[in-house]
């Protein structure tokens, strides 16, 4: 039997991008707490993650920094 959790119809993900989804997920809303953002943020953040998966995304730091950056937080600043 296969792992991993359907999300529609026609998008599968297997266990490797499920982790790295949550790691993302995870290191996402730890930077969004910091800025004292609201709880819809979260769900905002999940479905950036989802989008960016469907494409082919699976590295939790870029689609961590792109969801941030989605939503106006460019890390990449704080260099």
């Amino acid at each position: 039997m296969a792992s991993g959790i359907p999300f529609s119809q026609d998008v599968f993900f297997g266990p490797n991008t499920i982790h790295a989804m949550v790691t993302a997920f995870d290191k996402a809303c730890r930077s969004l707490h910091d800025a004292g953002q609201p709880g819809i943020a979260r769900e905002i953040v999940a479905k950036r993650i989802l989008d960016l998966a469907r494409e082919g995304d699976t590295d939790p730091d870029h689609l961590c920094e792109a969801t941030l950056k989605a939503l106006g937080f460019d890390r990449s600043a704080d260099r």
